[in-house]
């Protein structure tokens, strides 16, 4: 069930979910006016799970870094919710576009990819902070999702763990295995370059 506003009562109310059955498209996504944040995989519809404090935590230290660092460059950094249309064959039409995130972070070089709905593209980077409601399916589902797309580097947080695996798209456009970093360890981006983070800086409170 979704929780979904109804304009003529003036209230949420609890309806079915979007026919499984059904491939959605972003002109679908951007009529819907549901309280829950959803994300489009291929046509299919995913309810986003509630970030809890530590994850917050997480994506707020993550953030002031970032934009620090990136103050006054070309590359932007952005946090959920915000749209991230992911293109196939270059199809960039509203009725085209079947695939819609909100990564927790993303870092975007190249402005021409940001509009006023968000950004339609692949960005150069994008971090996912897990929740206990991050199923399995979900994770794998995003790992090929953004693999196909050509995300240059995919960050995986794991906030309970407090390690970071990072994957960086090789040459014949497929992840390499990922290299986890833990405590004591600094990072410094493939794809963003001059960015660097220190592993302790992201887990602190």
């Amino acid at each position: 069930m979704f929780t979904v506003f109804d304009e003529d009562a003036n209230e949420f109310t609890k309806v079915e979910e979007p026919d499984p059955s059904y491939s959605y498209t972003y002109a679908d996504y951007l009529k819907w006016k549901f309280e829950e944040r959803l994300e489009l995989f291929k046509g299919k519809v995913y309810k986003l799970s509630a970030p809890n404090t530590k994850h917050q935590e997480v994506s707020r230290n993550f953030i002031v870094s970032f934009s620090n660092q990136l103050k006054n460059k070309t590359c932007k950094v952005f946090n959920a919710p915000f749209d991230v249309r992911l293109l196939v064959k270059n199809k960039k039409k509203d009725n085209e576009v079947k695939t819609v995130v909100q990564p927790d972070i993303c870092v975007i070089c190249d402005e021409s990819k940001l509009d006023e709905k968000g950004c339609c593209g692949a960005p150069d980077l994008i971090i996912e902070i897990l929740s206990p409601g991050n199923s399995r399916k979900e994770v794998r589902l995003k790992y090929e999702l953004y693999e196909e797309a050509g995300i240059k580097e995919y960050w995986i947080v794991q906030p309970v763990e407090e390690n970071i695996s990072i994957f960086i798209l090789n040459d014949d456009g497929k992840y390499n295995g990922a290299t986890m970093y833990t405590s004591g360890d600094s990072i410094k981006s493939e794809a963003i370059p001059g960015l660097t983070i220190k592993v302790n800086d992201i887990f602190s409170k």
